[in-house]
């Protein structure tokens, strides 16, 4: 299967990120994708947002953002995975940071909210966005099984485990990895050990433009880059196959020689 990773710099402008998001899907269709991965806060991005300026600007899951995700799912046949702020449903005072999927039909099939706030390198973003609790989402995709993650969970070992114990062999990482000394670095080599470990492959969807790193990734079961993306809105294919995931698998059998598990607190 041909999945992409659909690579956008989001504004405050949501219809036009939309239309953003709609044209890098198409484009993607067009390619053969299967599977789309849009960015962590596709809907909307403003580096200087405040808990009040995100709550204003979140929407529910049927709001105008997954609405023109799924008529974008539906009229070009793939499935999507993208990230949003949401407006809670049980009165929250904050937002949650949520990525949404969506299958070839443009049905809701799950929302993962992220866990792993980004309190670090000077941010603090627990004091604008809701804490959700540990929550595996893994989706069927033909005969793959992917798991969704967001930008910061990425530099924790055990989100990727904690997906993979519940069957994921393809984890689909939305971000926007902030631009810094040494975070494209990061960001590449935290995506091919997250592979490497877990013999699964890595489609790690990175927003670009002003303080973000782009760049976005493919990375296969055995750590190899298959793609990789620059600073610029754009898309990008890789293959995805089962077989491959076998065949790493069979030759290095780490989840099988482990001898700890993951569990959630």
């Amino acid at each position: 299967m041909l999945m992409a990773l659909a690579q956008l710099s989001a504004t405050t402008d949501k219809p036009a990120n939309l239309a953003a998001a709609t044209d890098l899907i198409a484009r993607a269709a067009d390619a053969g994708a299967g599977l789309v991965v849009l960015p962590e806060y596709a809907m909307s991005w403003d580096a200087r947002a405040d808990a009040e300026s995100l709550m204003a600007d979140a929407e529910t899951l049927d709001g105008p953002f997954v609405q023109g995700l799924a008529a974008a799912a539906h009229a070009h046949g793939v499935t999507l995975i993208a990230g949003m702020t949401e407006r809670p449903a049980d009165g929250s005072v904050l937002p949650a940071n949520t990525v949404v999927a969506l299958n070839a039909h443009g049905e809701l099939i799950g929302a993962y909210r992220k866990i792993h706030l980004y309190d670090a390198f000077g941010d603090r973003e627990s004091e604008r966005l809701r804490q959700s609790a540990p929550e595996a989402l893994v989706l069927a995709v033909g005969d793959l099984h992917v798991g969704v993650m967001t930008c910061y969970d990425l530099r924790f070992p055990e989100m990727a485990r904690y997906l993979v114990d519940a069957g994921a062999d393809v984890l689909a990482v939305p971000a926007t990895w902030m631009a810094g000394p040494g975070k494209a670095a990061h960001w590449e080599v935290l995506a091919r050990a997250r592979a490497i470990e877990n013999t699964a492959y890595v489609l790690a969807s990175g927003q670009c433009g002003r303080h973000r790193t782009g760049r976005s990734t493919a990375i296969d079961p055995s750590g190899e880059v298959l793609v990789t993306l620059g600073d610029e809105p754009d898309v990008a294919v890789a293959e995805v196959s089962a077989d491959k995931i076998a065949a790493v698998r069979e030759r290095n059998p780490s989840l099988v020689n482990r001898r700890f598990t993951v569990h959630p607190r």
